[in-house]
């Protein structure tokens, strides 16, 4: 594997990714085996995460996707959160699982599940491949949690920097130079 040169040290390596996804998949099916649901996922970090959950569930589901913002190109989040790219499918009377690449602060996550509910949805579950409870700015729990992470800026496998090292295949910390001349 070769190390991007802004990033100081691999934290979860593609490895360690995959049997997470695989044991989330395995957790999934086993609550969703006769439910029919809706996989939305959070973009653009979910991506990687999501395809890749999707490969290993072997369910029948509707995939639909919403683009929250709140964090623009800084590291810490505003606070706010707007729905830049909503849903097309309705979530009413459905059963719908969140898929998230990392919990951070809480804010988007609890502003999309407290949407999805007011339209309707029968239940919301969060999946996340990182939870970052350190950060949390409100009270939210995922459903579905790969793995805890530390207080660091992480990067790769969907998570970003101004938009760059999305497509690392491992979660690496940024060196603290790279976001702090920002």
């Amino acid at each position: 594997m070769i190390l991007h040169k802004d990033i100081d040290k691999v934290l979860i390596s593609q490895e360690e990714i995959e049997n997470i996804v695989n044991s989330l998949a395995k957790q999934i099916e086993k609550d969703y085996n006769d439910k029919e649901f809706i996989m939305v996922g959070l973009l653009k970090g979910s991506i990687p995460f999501m395809a890749d959950l999707m490969r290993h569930i072997h369910l029948d589901f509707f995939v639909d996707c919403i683009t929250a913002a709140s964090y623009g190109s800084g590291t810490e989040t505003s606070g706010t959160v707007r729905i830049v790219h909503d849903m097309t499918v309705s979530v009413k009377d459905k059963h719908v699982l969140i898929v998230e690449d990392i919990v951070d602060s809480g804010h988007t996550l609890s502003a999309v599940v407290n949407m999805l509910m007011e339209r309707g949805a029968k239940s919301v579950k969060i999946c996340t491949l990182c939870d970052k409870p350190a950060r949390r700015k409100v009270p939210l729990v995922p459903d579905y949690s790969g793995i805890e992470v530390p207080d660091a800026f992480i990067v790769g496998y969907g998570l970003d920097f101004a938009q760059k090292y999305r497509n690392l295949p491992y979660i690496g910390i940024l060196k603290p130079e790279v976001y702090e001349t920002t």
